[in-house]
């Protein structure tokens, strides 16, 4: 038996390392998982930073050769393993819309995400008008996309590697019953893709649990020195 090579240094309910693993899944790509503990601040060390000098996850190391950046990862695991598959269109036209999803929430959507959701949760962060103001405006341009396209998926009749960050980033807003009524393509494609991939569906749901344990439960990170986000004083 061959040796498992390729690792994928991820989290557990980080919407990044979710969509990494749900595309290593899609294409059957055998790998190592090694979980990253994040409260322990195990991404903040300069060991890991030898991986990823951004000290983010998730990291990629195929053999040797170390990949940050969730979309880059996607892209390179679709570009050599699986260079024919739908997951990732060689038609240019077809490929640029996946890109313009990819970049659409890495620059936008999850942003305003991570701020609005998972941030208060992790950090001492507030969820504040503004910042719902600008998840809506997100949404609301989320919600355009899935109009103008009349498609069953993200960027187009099929599914995509765009699907897969895009799905774990509403998986967030699920996590704490964030009311998607007023965005009724986004909540049709959402329960369309978990009806139709459940194993693809079971990793971000693993994760969503967590999130929605944390949002009433928020986790004790007084032991981790981030040198951006400020710790939540715990009174013991």
């Amino acid at each position: 038996m061959t040796p498992v090579t390729m690792k994928i240094y991820a989290v557990s309910d980080g919407p990044p390392s979710l969509a990494v693993r749900m595309a290593l899944k899609a294409l059957n790509i055998p790998h190592e998982h090694i979980s990253v503990d994040f409260g322990a601040g195990e991404h903040m060390t300069d060991e890991y930073a030898k991986m990823n000098p951004q000290k983010e996850i998730p990291v990629l190391d195929d053999n040797g050769f170390f990949l940050s950046e969730s979309n880059a990862i996607l892209q390179y695991l679709c570009d050599k393993y699986a260079p024919e598959s739908s997951l990732y269109p060689k038609d240019a036209t077809l490929r640029a819309v996946v890109n313009q999803r990819l970049c659409f929430n890495l620059a936008f959507l999850y942003p305003n995400i991570s701020a609005y959701v998972m941030a208060p949760i992790f950090f001492d962060y507030e969820r504040t008008p503004i910042g719902l103001k600008k998840l809506t405006m997100a949404l609301s341009a989320f919600e355009t996309y899935m109009s103008r396209t009349g498609t069953n998926f993200v960027a187009g009749n099929n599914l995509t590697i765009a699907d897969f960050p895009l799905v774990t980033s509403v998986m967030c807003l699920e996590g704490i019953n964030f009311d998607m009524t007023a965005y009724p393509l986004i909540s049709k494609w959402y329960a369309g893709f978990k009806q139709q991939f459940p194993d693809l569906w079971s990793i971000s749901a693993a994760g969503m649990a967590e999130i929605a344990e944390f949002e009433k439960n928020p986790p004790d990170l007084t032991g981790m020195e981030h040198p951006i986000h400020p710790i939540r004083k715990v009174q013991k």
